[in-house]
Order: structure tokens, then sequence, then C-alpha cells
């Protein structure tokens, strides 16, 4: 069992990365006592780990609770977190109940930011179901759901007190899943470690076919990156925007084409050939670099061109949509781009540059 921690002083909390972790009672020990539990799931999960997540917290907990919310990013939305208050209404749940996020991204951002808003704040566990919730979703606190204008634009920062990545959930995941995760997976080498792209490289087959080894690795060392860049800022003042790299274009993408069109890792690793591209134009990184990364991409079975979401004006709705992005200032938008390999910033690009990249690098 490998265990990372997450330093936020009182706030801290660790990431367990293991097989099996589910059934164990000894995973859950440590957490808060309380009458009640109130595990959140969706249709698609629910069948696979609910009876047994149910089962080893029975014996912590005198009442554990379900809702089954329906499947996907387009249910992101208000009506879908109603779901969850109005569980936790009905039940009569006080503000020691403990909520567990039990699913991929969508149900671990609405279940933290249900627990984050439910009478001011109850505890709350991330047991994140899909690689790409393993490797970056669950980890930092950061909770959402969409609105029609923009991807996670209402939501909160607000950390778990535990996250259990429990690999053998990954066997149940489809294909398309488990590439969008390891885009999430190939974001880190760029922005940080590129001795990790290097170890990418060599193993992407064996990732693809779910080699328990390599991908206890991958996500160890992603959750590693991001631990540390998130001890050091948890709320996005600076550093931790660097983990967006490829998300200002992927968000365009995934709004664009309308939610859950694109999963988020194709968006985000679309994304990413678009921000190495105008990193190229700004004369930060060389065309090797690029040619890198969109392989890489590829081989892990991933999109290299982003979506036409607008086939009068592209590159302008790309740019209305981008504006709308959480790192925009003064309606500037900022991008995460590549300052060198194994290095990242946020900048700005002029209009005119960043609509040549998106004509040249969309399908």
């Amino acid at each position: 069992m490998e265990t990372v921690h997450i330093d936020l002083d009182e706030l801290s909390y660790p990431i367990v990365i293991a097989e099996d972790l589910l059934a164990l009672g000894s995973t859950w020990q440590a957490l808060p006592k309380a009458a009640a539990a109130l595990i959140v799931t969706n249709e698609v999960v629910a069948p696979l780990y609910l009876s047994t997540l149910k089962q080893a917290l029975s014996s912590k907990y005198g009442q554990v609770h379900e809702v089954v919310l329906p499947d996907g990013e387009a249910h992101k939305d208000w009506q879908t977190l109603n779901l969850i208050f109005d569980a936790l209404l009905t039940h009569g749940c006080d503000r020691r109940t403990v909520l567990f996020a039990l699913g991929g991204g969508v149900v671990g951002d609405m279940t933290g930011f249900a627990a984050a808003s439910y009478m001011r704040g109850v505890p709350f566990v991330q047991v994140p179901t899909t690689l790409l919730s393993q490797v970056d979703s669950s980890v930092g606190g950061k909770t959402a759901i969409n609105h029609p204008l923009g991807k996670n634009m209402i939501g909160a920062f607000y950390q778990p007190q535990l996250v259990v990545c429990d690999l053998a959930t990954l066997d149940t995941l489809p294909q398309r899943e488990l590439s969008a995760g390891l885009g999430e997976i190939i974001k880190y080498g760029p922005i940080a470690d590129m001795q990790f792209f290097d170890w990418l490289e060599q193993n992407i087959n064996g990732l693809l076919s779910r080699d328990r080894t390599l991908l206890a690795h991958a996500v160890k060392r992603s959750v590693e990156i991001k631990a540390w860049v998130v001890g050091q800022d948890e709320k996005e003042a600076g550093l931790r925007a660097i983990l967006n790299f490829g998300h200002t274009f992927g968000h365009a993408i995934e709004a664009g084409m309308g939610y859950g069109n694109w999963l988020h890792g194709e968006g985000v690793a679309a994304g990413m050939v678009m921000a190495a591209e105008l990193s190229k134009r700004l004369g930060m990184v060389d065309e090797h670099f690029v040619l890198r990364l969109r392989t890489l991409i590829e081989r892990a079975g991933l999109p290299v061109r982003g979506a036409i979401i607008d086939a009068k004006d592209n590159a302008g709705r790309y740019l209305e949509l981008m504006r709308v992005d959480k790192k925009s200032e003064a309606g500037e938008i900022r991008f995460v781009l590549i300052d060198g390999a194994g290095q990242a910033v946020m900048r700005s690009a002029p209009d005119a540059l960043v609509r040549e990249v998106i004509d040249s690098c969309c399908a």
C-alpha cells in the first residue's frame, strides 16, 4: 500500500493507493465518528461497488444511506446536486454525517460541493473509481458544478478527510475512460517532471493494457506532483494554476461541444497539443517537444486535434468561451504554457496568434 500526504496544516489528509481497499474495514477506521454516512454514486458505478462499500462502512456507521445520480458530465448541474441535498434532508442527517463520493470526477466534484454547502460544511471522503479521478480530480479540494456558460464555474475549495484509490476498480473502466485518465497523467510531465514523461513514453502500452504495477506507479507519481503543488497553493493564487495545462482550450471544447460529448481527459489532451503549439510559436519550446507530446497523446488513444465548435467562426467561438475561464483576468485569457520542457508558466497571448493556433490545430 502506498500513501501520499497532502500537507495543508490542519486540513492535511492522506491519499491511499492499493488494490482491494473498498472492502477492508481498516481502510475507513480513522474517519470521524458519526451516526450516519451517505454514499453518493451514479447508476453505472452503483451496481459494481455500492454494496461492497456499504457493507464495509456498516461496521462503523449505524446508518449508511445512499443516493444514486444519473451518469455523466451533462448532469453536473443544480438539479442533480439537489438530489444529494434531498437525501441528506430526508434522512435527517446532521453536520457530523460523512459523505462518500463513490465514482469518477463528476460524482467527486458534486459530492464535495454538497459537503461544503450542507449545514455550511460536513466531512467527506473521495473514493475515486476512474483513472482520471484517482490522479487528478479527487485530490486537492476543488469542488464544483457546471453552468451552461462555463465548466466548473460554481463551486468551492473544500478538502476531503481521505482519498482512497482502489486500483481494482480500474478493471471495470471502459477503455475510452482509461485513455481519458492517461491524458491527465501525461499532463504532469511537461509541467513538472520530464523523467516521468520519459517513463510514460516507455510504458504507455503497459498502462493501456492495465498492468497493475505500472498503474500503481502512474497514480502515485501523479498524486505526488499534485500534492506538492496543492500543498504550496491550495486556492490557486499562483502555482496551482500550472495543473490546468491544456484545460483552457479543453474546457472550451467541452462546453462548445455540449458537456459529455467529449470526455474531460479528451478535451485536455487536444488542449495540451494546442497549448504546446502556442508555446512553440511564442518561442518557449521547440518543434521536437511538441512532436513528442503529440505522439504520446496519440499513443494513449486520445485526440490530438481540437473540435470544430462553430462552423462559421471556430476560433472566435473558442476565444469567446475561453474568456469565461477562471484564469481570465479583466477579460484577458491567461494560458498555462510550457517554458522549456518540465516547466510551466501562466501568461497571455495575442488573440491573432491564438486564432492561428486554433485554426492549425482543429479538425
